[in-house]
């Protein structure tokens, strides 16, 4: 019995943290290019609540690094505010949405595509307001969508900010770990990639079928997944990178709140029928999802080594002990290598050193998941 506690305490950390080390593992090897060719017609669609701040400098460098012809289309959703005139005055089209009871950028999204079918683009590239890609990206996005016809991802950033203080940077880190070098890992193993929200461009056939006219607080990672089971699974194209500006600690903390307590809920959800589904691609994005938050990850496997360790004490085997010990020794060692191989422009090594903090830091997050769960979608307050 005693054998069967230690077991029990063991197997749910050692299942995510092998899945995470064989995912980081394969992240360092080379991604397969993607194809490319020039879409027919290209929308960038751009759901906007409240940014007449920032909503003109979006447009203004969607265009100049999108194609000439290439349409810009504002949702402003449920403004309080000018993002509308000030979207353009910038030079996009703008429609705009005005319901309180159905808030969050599922709805905004929804109302954009029926907006769009009088006259279907071949492709779409959805931006969030506070985003901006790199170079040339919004180009190389779309053709890649184009020439794969399915969804393709680019990879969604924080900028760094060292002034932002050494827990918003290790965030900043943690974010690079999910949405590039995990992405490259299931680019590399054949499995689909998630969405991410920002920086991802949808064939029109893709858009029509994606789930949108959701109040969900991950609608990407629902979008992306169901997507993935319709036969277009999403591909990731690693070197466009979209950035955005981290918050400061308050609003980074209450974005991850609604992130990871949208994430946890998905993954309950959509686990069990990707599993089921017969398809070794879809099964692997499934165990990609039993990997928690890495900050929540950590505490778990913490308490399983306290517990494994006590009850080995008073003379339960220590194989599960050991086990969890050098899996998490392998995950740890690939977190380093990635860090130094992708993350080191993001957080410097004596920030690393922050991570036990960063841990503790969120732990009000998965505390309010169980006690005082988010229902509801809360924009993330701008600087």
């Amino acid at each position: 019995m005693i054998d069967a506690l230690a077991w029990i305490a063991v197997l749910p950390p050692l299942l995510a943290t092998t899945i995470l080390a064989i995912e980081l593992g394969a992240a360092q090897m080379r991604c397969a290019a993607l194809p490319s060719t020039r879409p027919a017609e290209l929308t960038i669609l751009i759901p906007a609540h409240d940014e007449e701040a920032r909503i003109a400098r979006t447009v203004q460098a969607a265009r100049m690094a999108a194609p000439a012809d290439a349409a810009i289309l504002v949702v402003a959703d449920n403004c309080s505010d000018a993002t509308a005139g000030c979207a353009r005055a910038a030079g996009a089209e703008v429609i705009e949405r005005q319901d309180e009871a159905q808030r969050g950028k599922g709805h905004a999204l929804g109302f954009a595509r029926r907006h769009l079918r009088a006259a279907p683009p071949a492709l779409v590239v959805v931006l969030d307001a506070d985003c901006d890609v790199e170079g040339d990206g919004l180009s190389r996005l779309a053709g890649a969508a184009a020439a794969l016809n399915r969804p393709v991802q680019s990879a969604y950033l924080f900028r760094p900010a060292d002034h932002r203080g050494p827990l918003v940077a290790v965030s900043g880190f943690a974010l690079l770990l999910r949405n590039l070098v995990r992405q490259r890992g299931l680019a590399r193993i054949g499995a689909p990639a998630l969405l991410t929200g920002s920086g991802m461009a949808l064939p029109w056939r893709c858009f029509e079928a994606a789930p949108l006219d959701t109040g969900d607080l991950a609608e990407d990672l629902t979008m992306g997944i169901a997507l993935a089971q319709l036969g277009m699974a999403p591909g990731f194209l690693p070197l466009v990178t979209t950035w955005s500006d981290p918050g400061g600690r308050v609003a980074t903390l209450g974005q991850r709140t609604r992130w990871e307590q949208g994430f946890l809920r998905g993954a309950a959800r959509h686990v069990p029928p990707l599993l089921l589904s017969g398809d070794w691609r879809q099964m692997w994005l499934a165990l990609h999802l039993c990997v928690p938050p890495l900050a929540l990850l950590g505490l778990l496997s913490a308490a399983a080594l306290l517990a494994s360790a006590t009850l080995a004490a008073f003379g339960a085997s220590t194989l599960p002990l050991l086990l969890l010990s050098l899996s998490l020794a392998a995950a740890a060692a690939l977190v380093l290598l990635s860090w130094w191989r992708f993350g080191r422009g993001q957080v410097g090594p004596a920030q690393l050193l922050l991570a036990p903090a960063y841990m503790l830091w969120k732990l009000p997050i998965y505390l309010r998941a169980i006690l005082a769960p988010e229902r509801l979608w809360k924009r993330t307050p701008r600087d």
